[in-house]
């Protein structure tokens, strides 16, 4: 088959499965393993407008697809490809080496297909990016799905005039250009992020289920996500997606949101075919006041059958809580409180208020029926010394004391790790604010990634905190954290032992690997070579529970009959869109730009 357009998503480190790399803690508290096969949702929302239009779009999760399979040929699997272009998510700046690397691979294949980047690591980097020679063009921006149509446009008609497309960085022959970031939509109701209708109707178009599978382990637990806006209302230091940040990296000044009625259609369609939660990415009370009121007057209109699980970024009162648990049958709440500190919180931008307002925060969800409660902690933020980082573990106790021990309130530590987001005010001030930055450019990222343990991946210190710092109280503290789970009956005796375990050896593994980066080489790599295994065992949840961050859910999927329709529904749309375009050949042209 002859695609228009291949997404790739790349593992953090491309070569994973040779090298012996102690990624640690660093992704202990998101679905996905060290590795970072999660693809960005970005890439379903691209695919469902391309596809909207007749092109062809296939997802495939290289990183995924490796993960699972150790014998995944990559390049048999990309040599049989036939496609107008490829693209490649480098949203997150741990891909800077795997993304760049599977781009080598792709260009060595297929020399003359284009190559395409995106994401807001490659928008920051843009730059750096297009310099590669096998590097077509850098899509920038948060929101590129009528810009990505644009382009295959060109591309299929022969059309090189590549100024024309707004937020474009592009390379003709020796020459490269960089279009104004001027696209930036303030509504985002025509795009599906993320695009589940794409993902199913995918899976029946292309006959492969496994190519689009967003993360290992989703089809056992399939968590999916509903994006509430673009953009962010916060200012939180060390966060590239803060309002200064998309300000910056985006052009962005405004929050986009998708709307109430957007949302719950979202909600409705997701649930015909999982029973799995569904999490609202980002506090929705950025929106106001009024777009909280009918979010969740529209939800009581609905049958809900999936449990939500909702961001909070501030403290809430009472009402909020009480109008969520008259909307939703069952829901759970995430918040990253970072520390115990309130003034370092202040400073940070994340959750300024008393500690007593904190506690009222779990007390209010509590008291009107959140289920469940995961709670954050973070090492190496702003102004954060050593033994603050251990003070942490001292609050949860008492947030769970006043909270009267409820079994329902679930405690995390984790690094801030591997690197500073780019555009973040910590990266862009690090003086300012107490850091020592490591990593300044793409290439500073890329080798840092392929360090052997996490602790030399860092891509800085604190003034208060050198890496042997952080790393070390990230263990003592998650040790502390790991007795108190176990003294208050939040965990077993086997699951305290098996972390226990995994932390000694961890720090074990820490040492040694300091002692060999010390050899010649040759002896270096036989060495490395020689703890591989161990090495890939500690990286699965070493500081925390591989089951404390999941949902119980009873049924993880919809009836045969209602996924069955789902199936034939898109397949269905699909024909309608192939139809049109046999009698609308050129309905692709017809994209406007609000600038």
């Amino acid at each position: 088959m002859k695609y228009d357009l291949v997404l790739l998503h790349a593992p953090s480190v491309y070569d994973f499965r040779e090298n012996s790399l102690l990624a640690g803690p660093i992704s202990d508290v998101v679905p996905s393993s060290p590795v970072f096969e999660m693809y960005p949702i970005g890439l379903t929302s691209i695919a469902d407008y391309l596809e909207r239009y007749g092109l062809k779009v296939r997802i495939i999760n290289i990183a995924n697809r490796m993960l699972m399979d150790p014998k995944f040929d990559v390049e048999k699997k990309l040599r049989g490809i036939n496609t107008r272009a490829f693209g490649i998510d480098l949203h997150w700046l741990p891909h800077a080496h795997g993304s760049i690397e599977l781009a080598k691979i792709v260009k060595n294949l297929h020399p003359e297909t284009p190559i395409v980047f995106g994401g807001l690591s490659s928008t920051y980097y843009h730059k750096d990016l297009i310099e590669y020679p096998f590097i077509d063009f850098v899509m920038r921006g948060d929101s590129t799905e009528k810009l990505m149509l644009m382009l295959m446009n060109k591309l299929e008609f022969g059309n090189s005039h590549y100024e024309e497309i707004p937020n474009l960085t592009w390379k003709r022959g020796t020459e490269i250009g960089y279009n104004p970031l001027s696209y930036v939509p303030k509504d985002l109701d025509e795009f599906d992020v993320p695009g589940y209708r794409y993902t199913i109707r995918s899976v029946f178009k292309y006959k492969n289920f496994m190519d689009p599978l967003p993360y290992n382990g989703w089809l056992q637990y399939p968590n999916t996500a509903i994006l509430t806006a673009r953009g962010c209302t916060q200012r939180c230091l060390i966060c590239g997606g803060s309002k200064e940040g998309y300000d910056q990296n985006c052009n962005r000044q405004s929050l986009a949101l998708r709307s109430p009625a957007k949302l719950i259609e979202d909600i409705q369609f997701i649930q015909r075919f999982s029973r799995a939660p569904i999490f609202i990415l980002h506090d929705i009370r950025q929106g106001g006041k009024q777009y909280v009121e009918e979010f969740f007057s529209r939800l009581k209109q609905i049958t809900l059958k999936n449990e939500l699980v909702f961001e909070l970024f501030q403290y809430a009162d009472e009402k909020f809580f009480e109008q969520i648990n008259e909307a939703v049958p069952k829901y759970s709440i995430e918040l990253t409180l970072e520390t115990h500190d309130e003034k370092i919180r202040k400073y940070n931008g994340k959750f300024s208020c008393t500690n007593e307002k904190v506690i009222d925060s779990l007390n209010f969800a509590l008291k009107h029926g959140c289920k469940k409660i995961d709670l954050f902690f973070m090492v190496g933020i702003p102004g954060q010394t050593y033994e603050s980082v251990l003070e942490n573990v001292d609050f949860a106790e008492r947030i769970h004391l006043e909270c009267g021990q409820d079994p329902r309130l679930f405690y995390f530590i984790a690094p801030l790790a591997p690197f500073l987001d780019p555009a973040s005010a910590a990266f862009e001030n690090p003086e300012l604010h107490g850091y020592k930055k490591l990593c300044h450019t793409l290439e500073d990222h890329r080798k840092a990634i392929t360090q052997p343990s996490w602790k030399h991946m860092l891509s800085y210190e604190t003034v208060d905190m050198t890496r042997d710092d952080i790393v070390n109280s990230t263990y003592e503290s998650a040790r502390l954290l790991n007795k108190f789970k176990l003294k208050y009956g939040l965990i077993d005796q086997a699951s305290y032992d098996d972390i226990e375990n995994k932390i000694e050896k961890s720090i074990h593994y820490i040492e040694r690997i300091d002692h060999m980066m010390t050899l010649p080489e040759d002896e270096y790599q036989i060495e490395l070579a020689n703890i591989k295994k161990e090495i890939e065992e500690l990286n699965k949840h070493s500081i925390c529970g591989s089951n404390e961050l999941k949902w119980e859910v009873q049924k993880n999927y919809a009836n045969f009959f209602s996924l069955a329709m789902v199936g034939l529904e898109q397949l269905f749309e699909d024909y309608s869109i192939k139809f049109r375009k046999q009698f609308h050949p050129k309905v692709r042209h017809q994209v406007k730009l609000d600038l």
